[in-house]
């Protein structure tokens, strides 16, 4: 098994992989499945009390779409997890919609967006609005949902954001300021008026 802080060597799993190797697809998902299970606890952990589920079936849902099919055209380790990312949190989406559906429009999936920093308190967002806003953002500003995503559903640092990116750190900054801020109008409760 390959240490999550070897880049090379989990790269050259993916290239494996990828050249069509049944056996590096398992290393690299045992090499990935501490972290993954890991975001996926975080994850869920966010969520409302009762989700129904857990953090290992969450994982190995996420393995089936990530390695069911033919390999992706995965670079590197941010690439993998970038894509990891994106999986995710289509998964958590289609279950909160599946939920929805069966309740007929009851219970909403809820999330808790303690990842937006410098905030009084965190803000809870059903995690269907929250996808919707990701999307009005990507239409915004694609480099700057991608950021979000990464470091919402991945949990990617700040030197990862900026690798997986390609962008300069000043960059990052500056679009994690602006989606930051984006997000903060389009998903907050609306102000109570004053009597």
């Amino acid at each position: 098994m390959v240490r999550m802080a070897d880049e090379q060597d989990f790269t050259v799993l993916l290239s494996n992989w990828r050249g069509g190797s049944k056996e590096a697809g398992d290393e690299l998902m045992a090499a990935a499945y501490e972290r993954l299970h890991a975001l996926a606890s975080r994850q869920l952990r966010q969520e409302r009390g009762d989700h129904t589920l857990q953090a290992t079936a969450l994982v190995h849902e996420l393995y089936v779409k990530l390695f069911s099919s033919a390999p992706v055209a995965l670079n590197d380790r941010a690439h993998f997890f970038a894509v990891a990312a994106r999986q995710l949190r289509r998964i958590l989406v289609d279950h909160a919609r599946a939920v929805r559906s069966e309740k007929r429009g009851g219970d909403r999936v809820r999330v808790s967006l303690t990842e937006i920093q410098q905030l009084p308190s965190p803000i809870d967002v059903d995690i269907l609005d929250l996808d919707d806003a990701l999307k009005r953002l990507e239409a915004l500003d694609a480099r700057a949902a991608a950021g979000v995503e990464l470091r919402f559903f991945a949990g990617l640092t700040e030197s990862e954001l900026v690798a997986a990116l390609g962008v300069s750190p000043v960059t990052l900054y500056r679009d994690w300021r602006f989606a930051r801020a984006w997000l903060l109008t389009e998903l907050a409760p609306p102000l109570k008026p004053e009597h």
